[in-house]
This record gives structure tokens, sequence and C-alpha cells, in this order.
């Protein structure tokens, strides 16, 4: 039994400005979260593991 393709959806004008716009937000906020409390525990597991 075949199943039928869809047809991708194309953004224009407006709603590919919204979603550039989001794109870019999100780029901004990724580097906001700090994970050197989770590096260092890692670093300490990985050191009594003597790895």
């Amino acid at each position: 039994m075949a199943i039928t393709i869809k047809s991708i959806p194309v953004l224009k004008s407006k709603a590919a400005a919204n979603f550039r716009n989001k794109i870019a937000e999100n780029d901004a906020r990724r580097s906001s979260i700090d994970f050197s409390k989770q590096t260092s525990v890692a670093s300490k597991i990985l050191a009594k593991a003597k790895i």
C-alpha cells in the first residue's frame, strides 16, 4: 500500500520574515545557558574514573 507524498509547505513574505526573526531570537538565546556546574561535575567523575 503506497503512502501519498505530501507537498512541502513554503513560507512566503510575512510568514517567512516571522520565521527568520524566530530563528534569530533562538540563536541569540542559545548561549545563555550556563553549563559550568555540569562540566565541573563531569570532570570530577572522569578524574575519579581515571579515564
